[in-house]
């Protein structure tokens, strides 16, 4: 059987009342893309938001590798493995490509005070492997090497998509969390980050468990192992892609008329 990698258990979420999530359980693979679809407000961010800790349910559980999280901070969360990209886009604009990235790298670094004050040992091999990893895997995987010293703010919104993704996966996550990585992007746009998501799910060397929110159903059917509908916080339906167009609830909540709505698999 496949090892369930993140597991929600009945989870409730409301704000001053008004309910976000209600009841909603769901178990996420090694190895798999699932993707979480719905109408606007449906609760697809408010579950991310749940998973890497930025919200806490009122009731309900998080598992991730089988240990609960749903008490964790964010920071303890990605030290765990579980990273993260925004449906708006969250880099530090006045800083470098580089900069950027190599935040996302700090989790990772387990150098004391008195080795990073003097740079030397630990520290320096530390370094010098991040380094490595950034410029040699990240940056080439993500085709942004002629960017890597442009100041981010000043770059086009579809690379700074590729940035944010690029910060994500410097963490080395077993899990990512993707929120809309293809809103905003033309089509040449999305066809390379649908290729980027695959790489990073598929190739051995990465082999990151993806979940993906989105609304380009046929990005999500063509990409996705199973999917997840939510319709007013409430889950209506989870199956295979097939399954999902199909579901007569999905049809009414969210599709519509879905017959020429393309359909393949990997």
């Amino acid at each position: 059987m496949s090892e369930i990698l993140l597991e929600a258990k009945n989870v409730f979420l409301s704000f001053h009342g008004v309910a976000a999530l209600t009841n909603v359980s769901f178990q996420v693979m090694k190895g798999e893309i699932f993707s979480i679809i719905g109408p606007n407000g449906a609760g697809k961010t408010c579950m991310m938001n749940c998973i890497n800790g930025l919200y806490h349910p009122q009731k309900g559980s998080l598992f991730f590798k089988g240990k609960p999280i749903h008490t964790l901070s964010p920071h303890r969360r990605a030290e765990l493995g579980i990273s993260r990209t925004f449906q708006k886009i969250e880099l530090f604009s006045g800083m470098t490509v580089l900069d950027n990235i190599r935040l996302g790298r700090h989790m990772r670094l387990n150098s004391g005070m008195l080795s990073s004050s003097i740079y030397w040992g630990k520290t320096s091999r530390e370094e010098i492997e991040a380094r490595r990893f950034i410029e040699e895997e990240i940056i080439d995987l993500l085709e942004i090497e002629a960017v890597r010293h442009e100041v981010t703010g000043m770059l086009p919104y579809g690379l700074q998509k590729r940035i944010e993704l690029a910060r994500a996966l410097a963490l080395q996550p077993e899990i990512i969390l993707l929120d809309e990585p293809l809103a905003g992007l033309n089509l040449e746009e999305v066809e390379d980050m649908a290729r980027f998501i695959l790489d990073i799910n598929e190739d051995e060397r990465w082999n990151v468990t993806c979940v993906l929110v989105e609304h380009d159903m046929g990005v999500v059917m063509d990409l996705s192992d199973r999917v997840m509908c939510l319709n007013f916080g409430v889950k209506i339906a989870e199956g295979t892609p097939q399954e999902i167009q199909e579901d007569p609830e999905v049809i009414k909540a969210y599709l519509g008329e879905v017959e020429d709505l393309y359909v393949s698999r990997r």
